[in-house]
């Protein structure tokens, strides 16, 4: 299908978006980003950037980490000042973001975020991407050696801390960046200003500045297919599981007779549904056997989280919700929400049976994906308890090769 969609959105908006599921990686700690994002903006100030290049650094900042996915891709990163994987993370980034043209200035910079300042003077990069580059790294181990310390010691432990980073002055780091963090350091007002509820209103306070701009349909799918490929990256089991979700609700919208501009967003709402699960930590995703009452009580938080992610973002309002609802139930069963009959709407149902559809089809590590007509026997039952919506599972019935061949990547 053509694309035909085309959205004014605001990019800071987009960026807060992508930082905030990235950021749920970090689980037990949501704000790595957002400091990063207020100390490199910071030094940027303290060195005399412009006020484009500190707005740029500050959304670096935020989107430093865009290739982290899992839980021990995190420990490692924030456990280890060097540790000998963080290239991966870093090309993964570059990887999502060059291509995507409303963020590609930013992967260069993110592909280097974890070079030694020794090693990017050697490499074939601008001066001022170099620079870049570094104030991010340093601002990003500056916050690693800070976090068990904020609201409660920093101010007392801050001088090892600034002898650690001072160490590493001249290998790991531009000396200027040093002395300016040094210079930085010296108001009790910095630290103070990295404590979680200090941080998070600077990001609001940042969100506030506009950068409206139009993005098309084609854009808006690169963007989805990100914040998937992130979410699918994170276990064994979400493997594929976004992109074939989105490609089977478009279809059962096409079936339906939605409009164009309906199926391309029921699709980026497929992509998206399970964004959520980036807060769900990876031993509850990847168990094999049945979850305890509590782990179910977690994974079921991930819908929630999904709308929280996607709601800021203007132009995406509906979007948000449709993927937010893919666990709802027709009857009212369901979570988290449980929507009346009139805000379920068609779009939302649509991807709630290819979300049940995709998941019965997909080969997991534990078990093989259902046969076809198992999977129709399935979708019966929960008509007849009313959880699934009966005219888009007569079409799923009715295309149902077309369906499998969707939900599985399997011919039949």
């Amino acid at each position: 299908m053509e694309t035909c969609l085309e959205l004014e959105t605001d990019l800071r908006q987009m960026i807060l978006a992508l930082e905030t599921a990235v950021d749920l990686v970090g689980m037990n700690d949501t704000n790595h980003g957002k400091r990063v994002g207020y100390i490199a903006s910071q030094l940027a100030h303290k060195l005399g950037h412009s006020e484009d290049e500190i707005h740029f650094v500050f959304e670096l900042g935020l989107l430093h980490d865009c290739g982290v996915s899992t839980e021990q891709m995190h420990s490692n990163l924030v456990n280890h000042f060097d540790w000998v994987d963080a290239h991966v993370h870093c090309e993964i980034g570059y990887g999502l973001l060059r291509k995507f043209a409303p963020l590609a200035r930013f992967a260069l910079p993110i592909l280097y975020h974890h070079t030694p300042w020794k090693d990017l003077k050697e490499l074939n990069l601008s001066p001022r991407d170099a620079r870049i580059a570094n104030i991010i790294f340093l601002s990003d181990r500056i916050d690693v050696m800070s976090a068990a310390h904020y609201d409660l010691d920093i101010l007392l432990v801050k001088q090892d801390i600034l002898n650690s980073i001072i160490g590493y002055s001249g290998t790991y780091f531009d000396p200027e960046l040093v002395e300016a963090f040094l210079e930085m350091e010296k108001t009790e007002a910095f630290w103070f200003s990295l404590e979680a509820r200090h941080v998070a209103r600077f990001t609001w306070d940042m969100g506030e500045f506009k950068t409206k701009s139009s993005i098309t349909g084609a854009e808006l799918k690169q963007l989805a297919h990100i914040l998937g490929y992130i979410v699918d990256q994170k276990s064994p089991l979400t493997a594929q599981h976004s992109a074939r979700v989105g490609a089977l609700a478009q279809y059962l919208g096409i079936c339906y007779g939605l409009s164009d501009v309906q199926c391309e967003k029921i699709e980026i709402a497929g992509f998206l549904h399970d964004v959520g699960k980036l807060g769900t930590p990876d031993y509850i995703l990847e168990k094999p056997g049945p979850l305890s009452q509590v782990e179910r009580t977690i994974i079921n938080q991930h819908s929630y989280e999904t709308y929280e992610i996607l709601r800021h973002i203007d132009g995406l309002e509906d979007i948000a919700l449709w993927a937010a609802y893919h666990h709802e139930g027709v009857n009212g069963t369901g979570y988290p929400f449980h929507p009346g009959t009139l805000e379920f709407s068609i779009e939302a149902r649509i991807i709630s049976v290819a979300d049940i559809f995709q998941a019965l089809a997909q080969d997991r590590p534990y078990w093989a994906g259902m046969p076809l007509e198992k999977i129709v026997e399935v979708l019966d039952v929960l008509v007849e308890k009313g959880t699934l919506e009966p005219s888009v599972v007569v079409l799923a019935k009715r295309n149902k090769d077309r369906c499998f061949e969707l939900a599985s990547g399997a011919r039949v």
